[in-house]
């Protein structure tokens, strides 16, 4: 197997989706708790990228075995052993050395701070094997979208947030024996669920505009996504609505100063997601539109990551 291969695999040109929300964690991180550990965030960048190749890889080996339509756009050119014939060997070892190296860095993780972050990752971990592994996989399943955004959205992003504030009582776990205490800073939380929505909403954009333009295939292949339960018209619609929910968010976090003013700046994007949206409610295609999930995700977030670094530039030149 070559780097192009190995890169097909993995679709490293995807991993920006679990980059994003660990560059907006830290920026956040920040700006809200003004504290930052190199160490912790290297750490945890390494363990969230090779975890996330580790879960694409698992969801094409998946697919390629489990496929019943041996022909089509979805799986001549997107499947990456299909394309270039990969020995299934091999890709077991590359996926079972990846998911070893993600385990120990996040293991190595939990030393440096504390149990919190053991059953975070641990979900994680879970929720990324079973979205493409087991019997019945999630992403085969209605809530693939909903466990994609809330897992990489929020999950990710708090993981990222509270690797840095592990001792500042955002989260704590305490063995009083014959208890458990679990504590949370319910205003801090708050906060983090608010600013994490545009991440949220559009990762799960892009796993539905995937569905919707795969229903046929996905049908052949007995994959029974969201958009075939509720329909291509309401999954189009539900789609349209999860941006103005975005928009909402940013707006509703910067009124309640949980993001700062230069991110009202990021609104401006909506000039070109519309177009966006408007695009793909002509046509549902892989090879055409799909694209326009992936450029909403850039802009809106990229645009917030901007703002949000732009703050923090101006404040530590300037006061």
């Amino acid at each position: 197997m070559d780097i192009t291969s190995f890169a097909h695999l993995v679709e490293l040109r995807t991993k920006v989706a679990s980059v994003l929300p660990f560059v907006f964690g830290s920026l956040y991180t920040l700006y809200a708790f003004d504290t930052f550990s190199v160490s912790h965030a290297l750490i945890m960048f390494l363990a969230v990228v090779i975890f996330d190749m580790t879960t694409t890889a698992i969801n094409n080996y998946m697919d390629f075995k489990k496929a019943h339509l041996q022909e089509g756009y979805g799986y001549e050119i997107h499947n990456a052993i299909s394309h270039y014939q990969l020995n299934l060997k091999v890709v077991r070892t590359i996926i079972l050395s990846m998911l070893v190296i993600a385990s120990l860095l996040g293991i190595y993780l939990v030393y440096l701070t504390n149990v919190v972050v053991l059953l975070l990752g641990m979900i994680c971990f879970a929720i990324g094997i079973l979205y493409t592994f087991g019997p019945l996989p999630i992403s085969r399943t209605p809530f693939g979208e909903l466990f994609s955004g809330v897992t990489m959205g929020f999950v990710l992003t708090f993981i990222t947030i509270y690797i840095h504030v592990f001792n500042r009582d955002l989260v704590t776990l305490q063995w009083q024996s014959p208890q458990i205490i679990l504590s949370f800073n319910i205003p801090a939380l708050i906060a983090i669920a608010l600013v994490t929505v545009p991440f949220v909403i559009t990762i799960a954009n892009i796993m539905l505009a995937n569905n919707l333009c795969d229903m046929e295939e996905d049908i052949c292949n007995k994959r029974y996504t969201l958009p075939i339960h509720i329909g291509k018209e309401n999954g189009v619609r539900l789609w349209v609505m999860g941006y103005y929910i975005v928009y909402a968010a940013i707006l509703i976090a910067v009124v309640m100063g949980y993001l700062p003013l230069t991110c009202l700046a990021s609104l401006l994007t909506f000039i070109l997601v519309s177009h966006n949206i408007a695009c793909f409610k002509r046509k549902q295609t892989k090879a055409e539109t799909f694209s326009c999930a992936i450029k909403n995700f850039l802009l809106v977030n990229c645009s917030l990551v901007i703002c949000l670094g732009l703050h923090l530039i101006i404040t530590t030149l300037f006061f």
